[in-house]
């Protein structure tokens, strides 16, 4: 997975990590972070081999990585993460040798990943929409009573 080491090595996704990090430092809810990422990522490539959905690899772990990187402009200017995210992914994307259609098709992913109509398609729109929701430990969360996300 050479692409995908080449996003985790990449200057603007460091950044965006750094960004989001510094937003969420007081923050006692879920974080976008790592952690969070590679969680996504791993459920959303446990869902494609369970689903027979042949999706490759590279894309889940591309859009799970990148899905959340603009989450830092939220807090700073109300602007909606996904799209943050979707402006900030297609540099990363081509510095990193996904093609055009790779990328179109990621991008789709993220714009999406908060809208629940694209929870049941096959596709990787749903596989990243059904992985970022199963990520989340609200569970085992001390802040679940505080917390107004929709489980």
């Amino acid at each position: 997975m050479e692409r995908i080491d080449k996003i985790l090595n990449h200057k603007l996704f460091i950044s965006c990590l750094e960004r989001n990090k510094e937003a969420e430092r007081d923050r006692i809810f879920c974080r976008h972070n790592m952690e969070h990422f590679l969680n996504v990522a791993r459920i959303g490539e446990i869902l494609n081999l369970e689903e027979h959905r042949r999706i490759p690899k590279a894309q889940i772990y591309a859009a799970a990585l990148l899905h959340d990187i603009g989450r830092y402009r939220q807090y700073e200017d109300g602007t909606p993460h996904e799209q943050e995210s979707v402006q900030l992914t297609p540099q990363i994307l081509r510095d990193c040798g996904f093609d055009e259609n790779e990328t179109c098709v990621i991008l789709n992913a993220i714009a999406s990943h908060r809208d629940g109509k694209v929870k049941e398609e096959p596709g990787l729109r749903g596989i990243l929409y059904r992985a970022d929701k199963l990520s989340r430990g609200c569970f085992a969360c001390e802040a679940e009573g505080l917390c107004d996300w929709k489980q």
